[in-house]
């Protein structure tokens, strides 16, 4: 993953709406939720909702797909993984990591 990638994605996350948003979607799994669903989670208006899906979608974050009439929406969690990769896969490279009782 890029750094510019990963910057973008992390601005998406920035938004605690946002956030929260994608936590609802991590947490119902690989079959997702529809929108309605998800709107009655966070209680808050489908325009503000359709608004925060739309930058998580764009940064790669979630993706949606139509049933019928349902809009389901699901976390991409390849992404998912690729972000936290990069956040973790350098820990300590230039230094050798310490037990969690004996640092600070």
């Amino acid at each position: 993953m890029k750094v510019e990638e990963a910057a973008k994605q992390l601005e998406a996350l920035g938004n605690p709406t946002r956030l929260e948003l994608y936590r609802v979607l991590v947490r119902a799994g690989h079959g997702g939720l529809p929108v309605n669903q998800v709107q009655e989670r966070l209680g808050i208006p489908a325009s503000t909702l359709s608004h925060h899906l739309q930058r998580l979608v764009h940064n790669g974050l979630v993706s949606q797909e139509r049933q019928a009439t349902t809009l389901i929406c699901r976390a991409e969690y390849p992404a998912m993984t690729a972000l936290l990769g990069f956040l973790a896969d350098e820990c300590c490279a230039d230094e050798a990591c310490l037990p969690s009782d004996r640092a600070a």
